[in-house]
């Protein structure tokens, strides 16, 4: 191959996927109680010493009333400066606010084909699972409640915000359950966000998981939902879709539109090309997160999910320290 075929939005992308399964069970049906009882036993369980109980710092504060104002104090969060009535009181006054007890969340479930794949034992669905095991079962388990909208190549189905274990085990059911094979229709993000400003009218905490190998535009969506909501963006990637190894002569298909392409891998030319435009892809994602200003979380098939959770947090922790004017000390010059 000469060149690496562009995607329909215009730029140069590596959607192009081995045509062979992508190894270990991935493919087989998985009962979601066995998942979630090995997630509650593993993954929650490290969560919870390492989080000491406080399962509130993966998040930022939602869901909150206003309970009363006060005088401005050195480390308080300039965000919650009430300028009406420091202009009116000529004194600065920021607002102080209660927690709801209770918290819904949502989860936008990209499940389209694209999300099937995984070069290695672990899929990208079945990340997006176990995602949803570990968050629905950190909330729902502390009275709050989770739904969840899912998108194949169009809006799935609406599943409504409940609590309990077993609403959770209905929402991994649903993940995990293969979708029909339709080729043909490219993922449009767009679509998903404009269901959920429909669809969610309460203010709540959104988690949008998708690999983002879709049509542009759909930033702007997200940027509407960031008004209201609190929103996470948890982007799911294997690392075979930034790098193509030394494999000879392979068969690649499209996983959304069924194209097939001979391609040889054994070609430098080739595979410099395909890194190059993972990077563009990379380069123009992150832009369109950093327009829509919201937070994103990074899952990789082969990486530890607890390990990128407490990441996560680290990094929400310091933003929020910044916004709230807490500067690390400066080194003194030396002599």
């Amino acid at each position: 191959m000469s060149e690496l075929p562009p995607d329909r939005s215009g730029r140069n992308a590596p959607r192009l996927h081995a045509v062979a399964p992508s190894g270990g069970e991935a493919g087989d049906r998985v009962d979601p109680e066995t998942i979630l009882r090995r997630i509650e036993w593993t993954v929650i369980r490290r969560l919870d010493g390492l989080l000491q109980g406080d399962y509130r710092t993966l998040f930022r504060a939602f869901g909150l009333d206003l309970a009363d104002l006060r005088e401005y104090q050195f480390h308080d969060d300039v965000r919650h400066i009430d300028w009406n009535v420091t202009a009116r009181l000529q004194t600065p006054h920021v607002r102080e606010f209660n927690a709801d007890r209770e918290v819904t969340a949502w989860f936008l479930l990209d499940l389209s084909g694209s999300v099937d794949f995984g070069s290695r034992k672990v899929r990208k669905r079945m990340l997006s699972a176990e995602l949803v095991a570990v968050l629905g079962r950190l909330l729902t388990r502390h009275g709050n409640r989770v739904g969840a909208i899912l998108y194949s190549d169009r809006v799935d189905a609406v599943i409504p915000a409940r609590g309990g274990r077993r609403h959770v085990l209905h929402l991994l059911d649903r993940v995990l359950k293969p979708g029909e094979p339709r080729h043909g229709k490219e993922t449009d993000l767009a679509e998903l966000m404009e269901k959920a400003q429909s669809v969610i009218k309460r203010r709540s905490v959104v988690f949008v998981v998708s690999d983002y190998i879709s049509k542009p535009g759909w930033n702007r969506g997200l940027a509407l939902l960031a008004r209201r909501h609190e929103i996470v963006a948890v982007r799911l990637y294997d690392p075979l879709e930034m790098e193509l190894p030394d494999l000879g002569l392979v068969v690649m298909q499209d996983a959304e539109t069924g194209e097939q392409l001979f391609v040889d891998t054994h070609d430098a030319r080739f595979r410099r090309r395909f890194v190059e435009a993972a990077g563009r892809r990379e380069t123009a994602l992150r832009a369109a997160l950093a327009e829509a200003g919201v937070d994103c979380l990074e899952l990789a098939t082969d990486d530890d999910l607890v390990e990128a959770l407490m990441r996560f947090t680290v990094l929400r922790k310091r933003r929020s320290q910044l916004a709230a004017g807490v500067t690390l000390p400066k080194h003194r010059p030396e002599p």
